[in-house]
């Protein structure tokens, strides 16, 4: 869709796709425009970001953000289908307790995560992708050779707004350039025709790829630990799909699932139902969550 100044109906509505130094791209059932938003957004302490949908006022202005089905902090995004959380099975190795921290914000906000595995010719991940599949977490394993791996992931994306993010090294430019050519990314390093240069991350864009569109993101770093700042110590079971079928279970009505006796999430850790390194993240969230005071929530 080719931006262009468009005569703008009072309280048109769109959806943003490029955030730039509080310059906004919006896309209308009338065209593409660039706008402002109202200031008082700014004295409420709201800022419109990348997948919000807004209403525009006659003059070109955000005058109301609709509703939010969820949202991140860095990158601000909002209204995410789902989290494309790339790594490598080597080269870097993951970082499972990052990434269980990752996974468990991306089920505090309702946003679907799933798991692409690159590099499988330097190793099979085998023990990795059953950890996250016994989970219940959709992994999809990328192979250069079989085509088939990549027409997955594509498919993946179609007909969703997708956020894709993973440590620097693990193949995202690769895999991107795979699924489409046009993108011309450079291996390495993070393209313009993203929206952003190596050193700038004031831009924020939705960009259609496959049939949907795609937020990439330069690296974990960026999706920061601030995300489950919010997640209480009693929500933080129900971020782990795998604890369900055990939660309620247990001797005690109160239990934390940490070290309690007659903890039935507990028994399945040790049957091997559920993975250690998962309950160690889980453990881990729960007790920076215990030992941060109610005021800091929120």
């Amino acid at each position: 869709m080719t931006e262009r100044p468009v005569p703008i109906p009072e309280y048109a509505q769109g959806r943003i796709t490029t955030s730039t130094g509080g310059l906004y791209t919006v896309e209308t059932s009338c065209g593409v425009c660039t706008c402002k938003a109202r200031g008082i957004f700014r004295k409420r302490g709201i800022s419109p970001c990348v997948g919000d949908y807004v209403r525009l006022s006659q003059d070109g202005v955000i005058c109301e953000i609709l509703p939010r089905k969820n949202s991140i902090l860095r990158p601000p995004a909002a209204n995410l289908d789902q989290l494309l959380f790339v790594v490598s099975s080597c080269q870097p190795s993951p970082n499972l307790m990052l990434l269980d921290s990752f996974l468990a914000v991306a089920y505090y906000q309702e946003i679907q995560p799933v798991i692409v595995v690159t590099k499988l010719d330097m190793d099979d991940a085998a023990d990795f992708c059953l950890i996250y599949e016994s989970a219940g977490i959709p992994v999809l394993r990328v192979d250069y050779e079989k085509p088939e791996s990549i027409r997955a992931v594509a498919e993946q994306l179609k007909g969703r707004v997708s956020m894709m993010t993973g440590n620097s090294g693990v193949g995202k430019s690769t895999l991107l350039n795979a699924i489409d050519p046009s993108l011309e990314l450079k291996v390495g390093e993070i393209s313009g025709k993203l929206g952003r240069g190596r050193h700038t991350t004031r831009q924020v864009q939705l960009y259609a790829c496959a049939g949907g569109y795609l937020a990439d993101t330069p690296g974990f770093s960026t999706f920061e630990a601030e995300q489950y700042v919010q997640m209480e110590k009693e929500q933080i079971a129900g971020c782990f799909p795998e604890f369900a079928p055990y939660l309620g279970k247990c001797r005690f009505s109160d239990c934390a699932h940490v070290c309690e006796k007659g903890c039935a999430v507990l028994e399945a850790v040790k049957r091997g139902d559920i993975s250690q390194s998962r309950h160690n993240a889980y453990t881990a969230l729960y007790q920076t969550a215990k030992q941060r005071k109610a005021w800091e929530n929120g």
